[in-house]
């Protein structure tokens, strides 16, 4: 029910057969006695379980007098409750089974020149309700049998619900409009009202069940079709931003490019600053899991330039919580983080949550927290990475973000293993990469497979440990995945090592893997610290001036972030090496 209009929202009556024939025999026998009212009692049947005084009025073809008394008689006779005074009343029947069976008691055509008649004063005289409402329109257009003007409402009420993060209703919304759409002849402006239906419901259906799953691919591959029978329109780049990220989360990296591609080409024939904007942060978004963090930087710098709050936050609630602003300063803290800027990238951070919290937006939210769960994970912050893995999963839970709430779990873990509650955290770690794999996503992101490798590390468990780094690996050259491939090698060496002290040159072998990785990628966070893990493995082998050289060559680079962990222990072991 609405509070401003107490208008109880009809999802349609129950079967006929859903009411025993002696019951509904009973009920209509109590609605005869009342002959007078029963016109009443049908017509408030039509409008819903509630349904508030100045509706009625507006629709009832009784004068105000027989009205009022009519009503009167149906709360005296207890198949109606009243709360509030006409005109501000509002009346509730008793039961359900009271208003179906005064629904059911009308002819069929009878019941469909209701739901015109309350469609059409609903939409002429009552406005503020078919904007705050169309879902009523909707259903009473659906249920006159007027398909045509039930479907903008019903579009209009999918995108509705998705501004309110209620995306189970929009996605219920949506797909009753396409199920409407198949009775309508194959015209082009069928075509167009699709193509808007399955455009809008790309996004609820990411929030809800993944952006990998099938259900999320068949909206978008319909859209691009429909896209190229009506040919250049502005569905054109939301399709287009759709399929890039169902492939970006299947791990289909390659493809995700190609679509990136096509968006940055496409914004400046559009002439609309916020999809060049979009496509800095798709192509951005790319650059990170690719390991191109120069290009991933310059991306996102380009994102934050072109961003203004006002203007841009809208798009969120388009693009399936994406709002490019925030968007593009976490993935920025990333990249500068990579290229060994801890500072500025701790900067970016603060604006990203700064700026999630004054949109308080909770799908926005939520991949904030998470994201930026993660950023601390990579500077090994667990005690950060903890309150905001935390705060993402509560408000996952609340709104039904599948995806985030598996992101927060894997970096929950990862900082209770880092406390030392090992096998606690390895579990929520599992548990988090369970609930992933459950979203559709084809790949498990390399990083997060290389956290648990990390805390089997910890807890002495190395070959469960060289297990999980074995299928990072894979997963990272099966999709080209090269974000964090240098740190995978320096773990597998770390690794090696405590497994056998006999594998000491594989693991040598290792960690000079990850330094040209980080060497071809200008990862300098990632060349620290294959460097004093490999520093550490020299100084046991007596090349303890070869270490202390390399590793004050790689700590000299740095002009910033000295604070942090890994900054900190190439300090003390330079002194050590010293």
């Amino acid at each position: 029910m609405r509070e401003d209009t107490g208008l109880y929202v009809l999802t349609g009556p129950l079967l006929p057969l859903a009411i025993p024939t002696t019951l509904q025999d009973a009920l209509m026998a109590r609605l005869d006695r009342l002959a007078t009212v029963k016109e009443v009692a049908q017509l408030g049947a039509v409008l819903g379980r509630e349904f508030a005084y100045e509706i009625l009025r507006a629709v009832a073809p009784l004068d105000e007098v027989t009205l009022q008394r009519g009503l009167a008689q149906l709360v005296e006779d207890e198949l109606l409750y009243q709360r509030g005074i006409p005109p501000q009343a509002i009346y509730i029947f008793k039961h359900a089974l009271v208003q179906d069976a005064a629904y059911q008691s009308l002819l069929r055509s009878t019941r469909q020149q209701y739901h015109q008649c309350i469609a059409q004063v609903l939409e002429a005289q009552f406005p503020e309700t078919a904007h705050t409402q169309p879902e009523l329109l909707a259903h009473h257009y659906t249920e006159a049998g007027l398909t045509a003007q039930a479907l903008p409402y019903w579009q209009q009420a999918g995108q509705r619900a998705i501004e309110r993060s209620a995306n189970v209703e929009a996605i219920s919304h949506l797909t009753r409009g396409l199920e409407l759409l198949k009775a309508l002849p194959d015209t082009i402006e069928r075509t167009w009202q699709e193509l808007e239906l399955q455009v809008a419901l790309g996004p609820a259906l990411m929030a809800i069940q993944g952006w990998g799953v099938p259900e999320v691919e068949q909206a978008y591959s319909r859209a691009r079709e429909l896209c190229r029978e009506v040919g250049e329109t502005p569905q054109l780049f939301p399709m287009l931003w759709g399929l890039w990220g169902f492939y970006q989360m299947r791990g289909e990296l390659w493809m995700a490019q190609e679509v990136g591609e096509q968006l940055l080409d496409l914004a400046p024939r559009a002439q609309d600053r916020a999809l060049l904007l979009l496509a800095h942060n798709v192509l951005g978004d790319n650059a990170i899991w690719l390991g191109a963090f120069t290009a991933a930087r310059a991306h996102m710098e380009q994102g934050m330039a072109l961003y203004d709050s006002q203007r841009h936050h809208a798009l969120a609630l388009r693009y399936g919580g994406f709002d490019p602003g925030l968007h593009s300063r976490y993935h920025a803290a990333f990249a500068l983080w990579t290229l060994g800027y801890p500072d500025q990238a701790l900067e970016r951070r603060h604006e990203a949550l700064t700026l999630a919290r004054a949109l308080s937006h909770p799908q926005s939210w939520a991949s904030a927290a998470a994201h930026v769960a993660m950023f601390h994970s990579l500077r090994r912050e667990w005690q950060a990475a903890q309150e905001l893995a935390e705060a993402g999963m509560a408000l996952s839970r609340e709104h039904g973000f599948p995806l985030w709430l598996a992101w927060g779990t894997i970096h929950w873990g990862w900082a209770l293993a880092e406390q030392g509650k090992i096998e606690e955290g390895i579990a929520q770690m599992r548990h988090g990469l369970a609930a992933w794999r459950a979203t559709g996503t084809e790949i498990i992101r390399p990083y997060f497979l290389g956290l648990l490798a990390e805390a089997y590390w910890k807890g002495r468990q190395a070959e469960e440990g060289l297990g999980a780094i074995e299928e990072a690996l894979a997963m990272a050259q099966k999709h080209k995945e090269t974000f964090c491939e240098a740190e995978l090698y320096r773990l597998k060496g770390e690794l090696l090592l405590s497994l056998a002290a006999g594998n000491a040159a594989e693991a040598e072998a290792c960690f000079h893997h990850a330094l040209d990785i980080a060497y071809r990628q200008s990862a300098r966070s990632w060349e620290l610290r294959a460097t004093i893990s490999l520093s550490r493995l020299q100084q046991r082998q007596g090349k303890q001036e070869e270490a202390h050289q390399r590793l004050a060559e790689s700590y000299r680079w740095f002009t910033e972030g000295f604070d942090t962990a890994d900054l900190q222990e190439a300090k003390a072991r330079l002194e050590e090496l010293g």
